[in-house]
């Protein structure tokens, strides 16, 4: 079992920037590959950014490439993102999840555990 906490969340201006954090719980955080997810009323979970259990690979969706970074400390068992030059549009629930699979990809059914989501508004 894996407990994760995100924190970081809340409100910016269009242009600034947040860094969410994602703590997690158990011994074997560094085999998963941890992903950041996000979601706004009435649409479906949107891919952001996933980095493999090595922190070797990292993988962004097209609308924040160039902007978020996603890295990971497996001593602190924490995973970041790192988000800059933040639109309105980014605006939304931030989730952090791990799977697994430690080559996980972009698809929200490939990670097992969820945390409970954190804030973000972009005000413009």
């Amino acid at each position: 079992q894996v407990l994760l906490v995100e924190s970081g969340g809340g409100l910016v201006q269009a242009g600034g920037s947040l860094r969410l954090s994602c703590a997690a719980s158990g011994r074997t955080f560094s085999s998963y590959a941890m992903g950041w997810f996000r979601q706004t009323p009435g649409k479906e979970r949107e891919f952001v950014a996933v980095i493999t259990w090595s922190a070797g690979g990292t993988y962004y969706g097209d609308s924040v490439k160039g902007r978020f970074t996603i890295s990971r400390d497996n001593a602190k068992n924490t995973v970041y993102l790192q988000m800059n030059s933040l639109k309105p549009e980014d605006t939304a629930v931030y989730y952090c999840a791990a799977s697994i699979n430690p080559y996980a990809s972009g698809s929200a059914t490939s990670y097992n555990y969820w945390g409970q989501g954190t804030q973000v508004t972009v005000s413009s």
